[in-house]
């Protein structure tokens, strides 16, 4: 058996409303793909010091030994409470999973650090799937996850970001500006079966000249002739563009090198990547 049997969907979940999204992604890229799907919830966990400091309030009341066991168990109640709700919400997921045909599942209950997990589990993954969210900030529409951008910027794998609501994409937008990472994600766009035959948008912006126009040239000549590629280049702002021609495309997914050097390496080394994971109602594919 070969190095690949090893490699999977890896899709991150927790209590927030982008749990039944990222199962759906999940789904998606595991029947494209051909692959098992590991679901994986982290129960985040309070370290010692913090856990004790939060009842220092309560010794500085003086209160007695035996309301202080109290205290205690209350807090590792509330833990054990958590660990419960991992199981249901993985047992519920995989549920989700399997109603979408995928018969190859395993689940991972984990303590610990969100960020860190998903770096130790990602060796074996071609894609990870994230919300866009966390619980307790998924109403707060003004709010990336610091989740996703220090797993964009720490993880080697390309990371996919579901949006609130799960379709299946049906176009792939490709934000393009002919960096490294850009020009990786052009060569998966145009080779790997996440992609086949879904029609493809490459949009530049901030471009202007013969330079970049051959660039763009230069990008759909990649494709197979059979593959349906259309090119737009335009002068304006990145953050207006790119977002401009998702929300003209029915059943997009944005395609991003994650560093690239030009108004999309701003986007996603600045606020502004953010701004486009924010602004933009489609999952958004991320690429190293």
């Amino acid at each position: 058996m070969g190095e690949t049997a090893m490699e999977n969907v890896l899709a991150a979940i927790d209590a927030s409303a982008y749990a039944t999204s990222v199962c759906g992604y999940a789904g998606w890229a595991a029947r494209r793909l051909s692959l098992p799907v590991e679901l994986l919830h982290v129960v985040q966990r309070q370290d010692p010091i913090t856990a004790r400091k939060d009842l220092s309030g309560a010794i500085g009341l003086g209160v007695k030994s035996d309301l202080m066991e109290e205290l205690v168990r209350l807090s590792e109640e509330s833990s054990r409470t958590e660990i419960e709700k991992g199981r249901v919400l993985l047992a519920a997921g995989e549920q989700l999973l399997r109603e979408a045909g995928i018969a190859d599942i395993s689940t991972l209950h984990r303590h610990g650090g969100v960020v860190e997990t998903i770096l130790e589990r990602e060796d074996h993954a071609r894609v990870v799937v994230m919300g866009k969210r966390g619980v307790g900030h998924e109403y707060a529409s003004d709010h990336i996850g610091s989740m996703i951008e220090r797993v964009v910027r720490a993880s080697a794998k390309p990371v996919l970001v579901a949006s609130r609501e799960y379709y299946e994409p049906k176009h792939i937008v490709f934000a393009y500006d002919a960096s490294p990472a850009a020009e990786r994600a052009l060569e998966r766009l145009a080779n790997s079966p996440l992609f086949d035959r879904l029609p493809v948008t490459i949009v530049m912006a901030e471009a202007e000249g013969e330079v970049k126009r051959a660039q763009l040239e230069n990008a759909e000549a990649v494709f197979a002739s059979d593959h349906p590629v259309t090119a737009v280049m335009e002068r304006g702002k990145a953050e207006q563009v790119i977002p401009g021609v998702v929300a003209s495309t029915d059943h997009a997914l944005l395609l991003m090198g994650a560093y690239g050097h030009s108004p999309i390496r701003r986007m996603i080394v600045g606020s502004t990547t953010a701004e486009m994971v924010r602004t933009v109602k489609v999952p958004v594919l991320m690429v190293r």
